[in-house]
């Protein structure tokens, strides 16, 4: 089997890279010489973001893809899109995420917040899955947090009917634990590929995120600002995981700071990790075999 040797000259496809870490990653991953597949939401937020990293990398081959990653049939739309595109897949980041301070519905009816952080990248991963394992050596770097702290997955209350509490922040952790089990149980189902799967925390970083949410929330990170990494810092761990020789047997870990960590009692129970796997396949219809 192939060796990992830097991401020059991979086909790395990167959600929520048109701000934040994302698109800190994005501008490190292209001067590295990746062929970058970005996704966005829309035409007004990728142009700026692809002339940052075209100036951040000049010569770079950046590709734009459209989707609305809480809508599982434009993820769908999406994946088969990558898969017309580009024979060969080395590097899926999962790395779009929100946070929502009322309950609010995805076009599935889902929750929204459970509908971006988790379901979409579960989609999205399942669908390309053969053909990361097709371009082996692959990898799946998905971003978490340590906002799972404290948090378990509601499996009697998915829809967060009964819990949505303390503006969202409480569902935004459940689902930054979800990350970490669906990592852990990817990564199980994953051996022996040669695709590896790892998600990381970028630490508290500073970045448009939580800025939907009214001048309150607004406020809040603003104050924060003068505390928190840049975007730029925050990457750091994630274009590791992509480009790193030193993580290729790593597998269904959390990293922080370019480190294994252990996360929460929670977020290594492989039991609660597998009943995800199999409640988010009957969320999104889908159903993945292992190996």
């Amino acid at each position: 089997m192939q060796t990992w040797d830097g991401v020059g000259g991979k086909r790395v496809v990167i959600t929520g890279a048109t701000n934040g870490i994302g698109l800190a990653a994005a501008e490190q991953l292209a001067a590295r010489g990746a062929q970058l597949a970005i996704v966005a939401r829309s035409e007004a937020r990728a142009r700026p973001a692809l002339e940052r990293i075209r100036k951040a990398a000049e010569g770079a081959e950046v590709d734009v893809l459209m989707a609305d990653l809480s809508d599982q049939s434009s993820v769908r739309a999406l994946a088969g899109q990558i898969l017309e595109r580009y024979p060969r897949l080395d590097v899926l980041v999962n790395n779009a995420g929100a946070v929502f301070t009322t309950r609010q519905l995805s076009p599935d009816g889902i929750e929204l917040t459970w509908a971006v952080n988790h379901l979409g990248p579960f989609v999205l991963t399942a669908l390309l899955l053969d053909r990361l394992k097709g371009s082996a050596p692959a990898r799946v770097v998905t971003t978490s947090s340590d906002a799972h702290t404290g948090a378990h997955i509601p499996f009697d209350d998915l829809d967060a009917e009964r819990s949505y509490a303390r503006r969202g922040f409480t569902r935004y952790g459940e689902t930054k634990l979800a990350n970490i089990l669906f990592t852990a149980e990817l990564g199980r189902r994953l051996a022996g590929t040669g695709v590896t799967a790892n998600c990381f925390h970028p630490g508290v970083v500073a970045t448009g995120f939580n800025r939907n949410n009214g001048p309150f929330m607004s406020l809040v990170m603003t104050l924060i600002r003068p505390f928190s990494r840049t975007p730029q810092k925050g990457a750091e761990t994630l274009v590791w995981l992509v480009d790193s020789p030193e993580v290729s047997d790593e597998q269904g870990r959390y990293f922080v700071d370019k480190h294994r960590q252990s996360p929460t009692p929670e977020g290594q129970d492989m039991e609660a990790a597998h009943r995800l796997w199999e409640v988010s396949e009957g969320q999104t219809g889908l159903s993945v075999a292992a190996g």
